[in-house]
This record gives structure tokens, sequence and C-alpha cells, in this order.
């Protein structure tokens, strides 16, 4: 699945997941990685065509936008979504 990250409209990472579903290294990292809102751009219905699952057109989920915070930049921070081509979630996982 294609994932874009962005900050302050500016793109940081565009990058593919892997087959288990993972970047294979982190979105931004050190000095770049600073406070403030983020947003990361899922891909979803490209992904799913993709796997041959058949949706509508247009579909109901297509790029999914996840805003999120950063207040403490040498924490980690992980973004996981689960998704179906009607429904998702999220939430800061470990």
């Amino acid at each position: 699945m294609r994932i874009v990250l962005r900050r302050d409209g500016d793109v940081l990472a565009d990058m593919d997941t892997n087959q288990d579903g993972r970047v294979d290294r982190p979105l931004v990292e050190g000095a770049a990685l600073r406070p403030g809102v983020y947003e990361l751009s899922f891909h979803v219905g490209d992904y799913l065509r993709a796997t041959g699952v058949e949706l509508p057109d247009p579909p109901f989920l297509d790029v999914i936008p996840i805003r999120f915070g950063i207040a403490e930049p040498e924490a980690h921070y992980h973004v996981p979504l689960l998704v179906s081509p009607y429904g998702y979630s999220t939430y800061r996982g470990s």
C-alpha cells in the first residue's frame, strides 16, 4: 500500500508497504522529526484493487488521511491502519 507522510503540506516520505503491510524503514527520524501536526495518506483503494477486491466506482474508501500530533519527537510513533473496503481503525501503536 502506498503511504505518503506530510507536515505543513510538505511531503516527507512516499513509500509502499512490504508483504507484511509495514514499511521497511522509519518514514522520518532524527532531526527531521520535530513537534507538529503530521498527516499520513493511506492509498487503500489502489491497494484493495491490486489484491483482487472488487470495489464500486468510486470506492467507499480510496485515500484515508490520518492527522496526528507529535509532541515528543524522541518518543516512538507507530500509526497502524486496519482496513476493509468499508471501514478502518487506527491507534498509536507501540
